[in-house]
């Protein structure tokens, strides 16, 4: 696959305990997350080195800061080459235009994508810092404004893809987090989102962790996701 779907979470807090896992997976078939605790640990060198494995990393590290700090941050991370970043949309418009004018001075720019509403926040977590918004109004209004503001999209649950695929269009990313693959699913729980049906509510890259990095073999682990994902875009292009 050209373009992989599944974006595997390096939730690791040093290089060699992430290394171990990235030797047993396949570039061809995912890209990577780097988060803020092994970067924090790690730095960019670590970032660069995937990059160079031929891995295509997301930079989680969700900047959220005046426009100028911003938009410095993302030209830094856009020259390691990584392949998608992001930033806060609270951080507001004049913040993510600057950032997205950042990473286009990049020689190759990488995707920025915005994070709306965090999902350990919940109702009574907005309204305590004054936001009167349903949460899905809430997350909505900003993914409205990283996409007027030219981002490529946002990070979103399962539940919110639906709506935001059917409001923004097909050419705004939607990259989720929280998924299971169907022979994870063991307990049949409401919640669980499989790879199938988040592609099927509109979503693009999956983020997936432990299903794949606590696996006995992480490579066969991946490979089953992909032929999930294979089968249903298969069958959603008939």
């Amino acid at each position: 696959m050209t373009d992989p779907r599944i974006i595997v979470a390096l939730d690791y807090p040093d290089a060699a305990s992430a290394n171990r896992l990235v030797a047993r997976l396949d570039p061809a078939l995912c890209r990577l997350k780097v988060g803020k605790e092994l970067f924090t640990a790690e730095g960019p060198a670590f970032v660069a080195s995937l990059v160079h494995r031929g891995y295509g990393v997301f930079l989680d590290l969700k900047f959220h800061d005046i426009p100028n700090t911003v938009a410095r941050a993302c030209l830094a991370a856009s020259r390691l080459g990584i392949w998608m970043l992001n930033v806060h949309a609270s951080g507001g418009r004049a913040m993510m235009e600057a950032a997205r004018e950042a990473v286009e001075h990049a020689a190759t720019p990488p995707r920025l994508i915005a994070v709306t509403v965090l999902t350990s926040m919940n109702q009574p977590t907005l309204a305590e810092i004054g936001v009167g918004d349903t949460l899905h109004e809430q997350v909505l209004r900003l993914a409205r404004l990283a996409a007027q503001c030219g981002l490529d999209g946002v990070v979103c649950s399962a539940q919110e893809a639906p709506m935001l695929r059917e409001d923004i269009g097909s050419d705004f990313l939607l990259v989720t987090p929280g998924i299971r693959p169907a022979d994870a699913c063991l307990d049949d729980q409401a919640r669980v989102v499989t790879p199938a049906k988040a592609l099927r509510q509109g979503s693009d890259y999956l983020v997936i962790g432990r299903p794949i990095t606590q696996a006995p073999d992480p490579l066969q682990a991946l490979q089953r996701v992909q032929a999930e994902i294979l089968n249903t875009l298969s069958r959603t292009s008939q």
